[in-house]
């Protein structure tokens, strides 16, 4: 794909140029007014806006290859851009620029007994590296959450999608341009080759401040192990519903086919559902045959099984898996307990839902599963930055540390101490 791989060493020295211009271009914009920022998306905007054939035309190379490959209709569909899809990345950046600048945003201000101000004030981070897979739209959403936050980027896209994410990223290019912002602001690694991945993870000589992973389990397992640099990790979503007895079953119906249904492939699908018992012989038959008559291939447990004749028995490792295709796991369980232990058990603390009108199992619900986002009542497909408010996100952060849930522009900061004095000494 580059002729930076014709030679180890051309794709090392210009790893590190890469990194050198995003550090020069984040000092800059680390002092960049919104006005500037704001207008560099909106120029973005309508650049994509306006480039649509190109945009398209380079999607088409992209599909035309993943299927000669033998790509799944989930992989494809993840793949795939539209004019509808177009139109929700333009809208996404409109609303980045339209959210409030978090650098220098006062996150925290007290004075002390000593008449010491103590402000906690938003900075940017500094260089992000973005890791992603398949979907080209990430494309946009990390460099525009990115430079909102005050940050330069470097984003290294898969190769599936490789031409879909350059064209993009040009329309992203030629915002900054018209903004008067560097061009190494926002930056694409221009090869597949994946010895740009390593040398991405091991920093490019200090470089990069951070490590965005955003694919499967191969993806993130190896930036985990690799990275010489913190990450935000997105490890997978096996995500839960979970249906209690006191669930209106109208709404599961409609909740469940629309979280397992509207898209397979995001990571926000419903993977695994559980049912109370006691509400087998009225919610489990509709519920499953409102995801078959969708498409939906149904894997459950003996009683499962039992009820419905078309279903498949569920094994061990069923109970582990994110499929990203029209399958779900079905099991039944005893109570609000039992599915708290099998989430709490088998889940990648990405999101999980409670279908329920007793207050208590949703309270019982929410302080019992640790995991990044938990809904009541609404389709886990709602676990997205763009659906919070965000603009967009890089991706859905399951750890602990900094960053958790839906990563946009304020997880996109840090902070720093200001603290104002009137000629205090410490005695």
């Amino acid at each position: 794909m580059s002729a930076l791989t014709s030679r180890p060493n051309t794709l090392i020295e210009a790893m590190a140029d890469l990194g050198r211009r995003a550090r020069a271009a984040a000092s800059v914009l680390a002092h960049t007014t919104a006005e500037k920022k704001n207008h560099a998306l909106r120029a973005a905007a309508a650049a994509i806006d306006t480039g649509r054939g190109p945009i398209l035309a380079a999607n088409a190379k992209d599909i035309e290859a993943a299927k000669a490959g033998g790509m799944s209709a989930a992989f494809i569909d993840r793949l795939l851009l539209d004019d509808k899809r177009l139109d929700a990345i333009v809208a996404a950046l409109e609303t980045v620029a339209d959210l409030p600048d978090p650098v220098g945003m006062i996150i925290a201000n007290w004075q002390r007994p000593n008449g010491l101000d103590i402000s906690r004030v938003r900075t940017p981070l500094g260089v992000i590296g973005v890791i992603f897979e398949s979907r080209p739209n990430v494309t946009a959403d990390a460099g525009a959450l990115c430079l909102k936050a005050g940050n330069a980027v470097i984003l290294r896209g898969g190769s599936d999608s490789f031409h879909s994410s350059h064209a993009i990223h040009a329309c992203l290019v030629a915002g900054l341009k018209d903004a008067g912002l560097p061009e190494a602001s926002i930056q694409i690694v221009p090869t597949t080759d994946r010895a740009a991945v390593g040398e991405m993870l091991q920093g490019l000589g200090g470089m990069i401040d951070v490590i965005v992973p955003r694919g499967g389990k191969g993806l993130v397992g190896r930036v985990q192990s690799e990275a010489r640099v913190p990450v935000f990790a997105h490890l997978e979503g096996l995500v839960h519903v979970y249906v209690d007895k006191s669930a209106d079953l109208e709404k599961a119906v409609s909740i469940i086919a629309n979280a397992k249904m509207r898209r397979t492939g995001i990571c926000g699908a419903a993977e695994t559902l559980l049912i109370h018992t006691d509400v087998v012989a009225t919610h489990l038959e509709p519920i499953i045959a409102a995801l078959i008559e969708k498409g939906c291939e149904i894997r459950g447990d003996e009683t499962v099984q039992s009820h419905i004749a078309s279903v498949l028995p569920a094994t061990e490792e069923d109970w582990r898996t994110e499929y990203e295709d029209a399958i779900i796991s079905v099991k039944i369980v005893a109570d609000v307990g039992e599915a708290i232990a099998h989430i709490e058990h088998y889940s990648s603390h990405h999101t999980e839902a409670v279908i329920a009108e007793n207050p208590e199992v949703v309270q019982r619900f929410f302080n019992e599963i640790d995991s990044a986002i938990l809904m009541h009542n609404a389709s886990t497909q709602f676990a997205d930055g763009g659906e919070f408010g965000f603009g967009g996100e890089i991706g859905i952060a399951t750890g602990k540390m900094h960053a958790r849930g839906p990563v946009g522009v304020e997880q996109l900061t840090s902070f720093k101490y200001l603290v104002r004095g009137t000629g205090q000494t410490r005695p």
